[in-house]
């Protein structure tokens, strides 16, 4: 089987497909729709990850496949909450702050060594899921959702820390990873 062309990449290009259609419901203010796009972004990501482990359909392309889809929604979805004002610009600009110098040092450290590990840490899976619930809170409070009101300022508070503490902890790890490799 050619490796572009499995079930868990396809859904991974399903998922990066949908995000122009989250944005767009985010910038009309339809949080229904949006919400509904972003479940089944969800449901695609667990079924790719569960169809690729399970029938060994992982591939090396998928391993950047399916976090730069979980990216682009997750980072589409912050720029576009900031802009209509669910979010405030100081956690967006954080938060895309993080994931460039997260990219920025992946290709920095490709250049200066020639490989490239896709490695997601504990700090960066723990951030980037409370991320999507931060997401997931501020959309359904759009969409109507009661009860959310107060869930937001800590929870704002706690994605701006686990951004931080995961965006060090990448630069710590990968700074030292090349170094040894010097």
């Amino acid at each position: 089987m050619s490796d572009v062309l499995t079930v868990p990449n396809a859904l991974s290009m399903l998922r990066i497909a949908l995000v122009p259609a989250v944005v767009v419901m985010l910038t009309r203010g339809e949080f229904g729709t949006a919400l509904a796009l972003c479940f089944i972004a969800g449901v695609t990501d667990a079924f790719d990850g569960f169809i690729a482990r399970r029938f060994n359909q992982q591939s090396r392309l998928g391993s950047f496949l399916d976090p730069a889809a979980d990216k682009f929604l997750v980072l589409s979805s912050v720029i576009v909450l900031a802009a209509v004002g669910r979010l405030p610009w100081w956690l967006a600009v954080t938060l895309v702050t993080r994931d460039f110098v997260i990219v920025s040092g992946a290709i920095a450290f490709w250049l200066r060594t020639g490989r490239l590990e896709m490695e997601p840490s504990l700090p960066s899976k723990v951030s980037t899921a409370i991320q999507i619930v931060l997401i997931l809170v501020v959309i359904a409070q759009g969409a109507g959702v009661a009860g959310l009101r107060r869930v937001l300022p800590p929870l704002m508070v706690v994605s701006f820390l686990a951004a931080v503490v995961s965006g060090v902890h990448y630069v710590v790890v990968w700074t030292r990873k090349a170094a040894s490799m010097s």
